[in-house]
């Protein structure tokens, strides 16, 4: 499965960890606060964004009265909780990891989600130790599923993008693998059931979980 792969950078939200189902939540709430119900299409069009890119949506689509930074603040507020306390590894991935430590490969992480809240749950798991590099995507110009944070992320690493590989569970981030010109494995998530053709059409290989790797 390695082969000549020096680097592993790993989304965080529906990949590491089992998160995605919270953001549907405090989307619901957030905007319900707000007399405004969920539109059908808000999750896939907002999908691989930045934290800062989807305050900057929402502010936009639903000309919302508060700041960038206003929006972001009561998103942390409202998620927090969950992910100091609630949210979990997916199976096998404490394994994995320990495994590719081993072997020496460097080991990075690129999320659209805000840095305070990936170190959390992060440190939460005890896996946090494992990374020689944790970057955002409000650290890039551009969100998922341009390439910008799997390349500063390899860039970190000190590491080509073509000796890179990439754990994703969105179509947005498997494209912005493809895009930094990098090996990318989809795992299944539950929140992305319903675009795996398309996943499992673009990345190089579509796993059930983190055991069926070989």
């Amino acid at each position: 499965m390695i082969g000549n792969i020096h680097a592993v950078i790993f989304d965080l939200d529906g990949t590491l960890v089992d998160s995605m189902w919270i953001w549907k939540q405090i989307d619901i709430d957030y905007l319900g606060k707000r007399g405004i119900a969920l539109p059908d299409d808000l999750q896939k069009t907002i999908e691989g964004m930045s934290f800062t890119e989807t305050a900057q949506y929402f502010k936009d689509r639903f000309r919302l009265k508060d700041t960038i930074d206003e929006i972001k603040e009561e998103w942390m507020d409202m998620t927090k909780g969950f992910y100091e306390n609630k949210i979990v590894l997916k199976a096998g991935v404490y394994d994995f990891l320990m495994d590719l430590k081993n072997r020496g490969i460097k080991l990075g992480i690129g999320t659209s989600n805000a840095k305070e809240l990936a170190q959390g749950v992060l440190q939460k798991n005890n896996i946090i130790d494992f990374f020689d590099i944790i970057r955002t995507s409000c650290e890039v110009e551009k969100g998922k599923p341009e390439p910008d944070i799997f390349l500063k992320v390899a860039e970190d690493l000190g590491v080509h993008p073509d000796k890179c590989l990439v754990f994703e569970d969105t179509y947005a981030g498997v494209l912005a693998a493809k895009r930094a010109g990098m090996k990318v494995f989809a795992i299944a998530d539950e929140t992305s059931f319903a675009y795996k053709e398309d996943i499992s059409s673009l990345a190089d290989q579509y796993l059930e979980g983190f055991e069926d790797i070989a």
